[in-house]
């Protein structure tokens, strides 16, 4: 395999865990929340976040356009950094152990300009990477070949010496096509695994 000049982590699912169904399912309970996803899709409603759009504002326009769960929408904005939680603790210590060991570690992310100035403060580490490719900012969103090529266009390094990690296939695919190494994320273990078996941490550095 090609040198690895830099790894490249997703942040949801990957450092910080992002199950808005599960954050419903205690609030409002399992039956009220599949009936209000099926009723509204709100994460097309966040993939609008995710690409520019203010969050305050969208989430706003979407709970005034569905009056019946107004209130349960507006907690997507409300209380939103319960969603996001809790952080991923192996994953982010694998983060900081791969700047330890001089590796450029970049953040290639589908979130919003606000969310992710939600969510500095609470999960510092999001403030430690090297470069930070945040959808919002780049008003592209994973898989769309643009943000890649933003990204390619950004860091100037080779894509084949770039390794991403996802947890979604198609965001993996998307990235692969282009040349880039890649791991679909099923676990902070297994990620660990995969850095040491590719030579940039020790077993130790990984734990």
């Amino acid at each position: 395999m090609p040198t690895i000049n830099a790894v490249i982590f997703d942040i949801g699912n990957v450092l910080i865990e992002w199950q808005p169904e599960r954050f419903f399912d205690g609030v409002i309970g399992a039956e009220r929340r599949r009936a209000m996803f099926a009723a509204i899709d709100l994460h097309g409603i966040n993939d609008k976040v995710d690409r520019g759009e203010n969050f305050r504002d969208t989430i706003v326009a979407a709970a005034q356009a569905n009056p019946d769960w107004h209130d349960e929408v507006m907690m997507w904005h409300d209380r939103w950094i319960e969603m996001a939680a809790p952080a991923i603790d192996r994953s982010v210590r694998v983060l900081r152990a791969l700047r330890a060991a001089d590796v450029p570690v970049f953040a290639l992310s589908n979130f919003g300009i606000q969310t992710f100035d939600i969510a500095k403060p609470v999960y510092p580490f999001l403030t430690e990477f090297d470069r930070s490719y945040i959808s919002g900012h780049m008003g592209v969103i994973k898989p769309d070949a643009d943000i890649y090529q933003q990204v390619e266009d950004d860091c100037g390094l080779d894509p084949t010496t770039l390794l991403f990690t996802d947890d979604r296939i198609d965001n993996i695919t998307a990235a692969r096509a282009r040349g880039w190494q890649t791991h679909v994320f099923t676990g902070a273990d297994g990620w660990a695994d995969r850095l040491v078996s590719d030579g940039l941490l020790t077993a130790e550095a990984a734990q």
